[in-house]
Formats: C-alpha cells, sequence, structure tokens
C-alpha cells in the first residue's frame, strides 16, 4: 500500500449499529478522514475490507454474524499491515490480550469515544504511543 498522509486517511466503518455509524462519521469527518465504506456485519465488513483495501478499519466486537475478533482475524491475514482499531460498548476486560492476538492494534471503549482519534492518530504513526507527535518524517500507513 502506498503511504498516506493521516489527512488522507481512508477508513473502513464496520459496526452493526446505524447509531454508532452516525457518531463515527462525524468524528471522522471532523478531523478530514475520508469514510471509504461501511458494513453492518462482519462478513460484509471483511468483503469490503478486500474490495475497498483502506488505510485503517474501526471494527465493532459484537455483531449478527461473525464477531469482530474472528473478522479481524481474516482482515489481518488478507492485509497485516493496515490496522484495526475494535470499537466496543462491551467490558474491555480480558478482550484486549484476545483481540491484539487477532491483529487488532487498539481497543477503545464507546464510552470513551474522546480516545478513538488519539488511538487512530497513534495506529497510523501520528503520535507515539505516549500521544505525543511522532519522531517519524511525518504521519504514514505503510
Amino acid at each position: 500500500m502506498q503511504a498516506t498522509m493521516a489527512k488522507d486517511l481512508r477508513i473502513l466503518i464496520v459496526d452493526d449499529s446505524e447509531t454508532t455509524r452516525r457518531i463515527l462519521r462525524a468524528i471522522i469527518r471532523s478531523r478530514e478522514w475520508t469514510i471509504c465504506g461501511e458494513a453492518e456485519s462482519g462478513r460484509s465488513g471483511i468483503r469490503q475490507f478486500q474490495k475497498l483495501k483502506p488505510d485503517l478499519v474501526l471494527i465493532d466486537l459484537a455483531m449478527p454474524d461473525i464477531n469482530g475478533i474472528e473478522a479481524a482475524k481474516r482482515m489481518s491475514v488478507l492485509n497485516p499491515k493496515t490496522p484495526l482499531i475494535l470499537f466496543t460498548i462491551l467490558d474491555l476486560e480480558g478482550i484486549e490480550k484476545v483481540a491484539h492476538e487477532a491483529g487488532i492494534c487498539a481497543v477503545v471503549s464507546k464510552a470513551q469515544a474522546w480516545d478513538l482519534v488519539k488511538s487512530i492518530e497513534t495506529a497510523v504513526g501520528y503520535l507515539d504511543n505516549n500521544g505525543e507527535p511522532s519522531a517519524t518524517s511525518g504521519p504514514q500507513v505503510q
């Protein structure tokens, strides 16, 4: 994948809740990032991932067909370099280890949506893990 500046991020949203997708759209657009696609289920998300080749994926845990962990595993096999962020309302205790094993780089609670921008910027190299501007040549996705 060609390196992309953080401002040009193409993000795929995978969540069965229209309300959550609407909130995510507002957050993404507030940063002038691009929503390249949306999916209401894990299977549909995998299809969109293959077709659209996003720079980053925001994915819910609980969905009607396959859950976000399983969808993330499949996406990671297809392109392990694409950052995946799990955005869930469910209790995070115990989920993080399984999520990271599935290829998810960050887990963000829907109750703490304000952390999402920081997680996205860290995932694409704009911020380091301490939330400070990265020392690299600029925000990029490889």
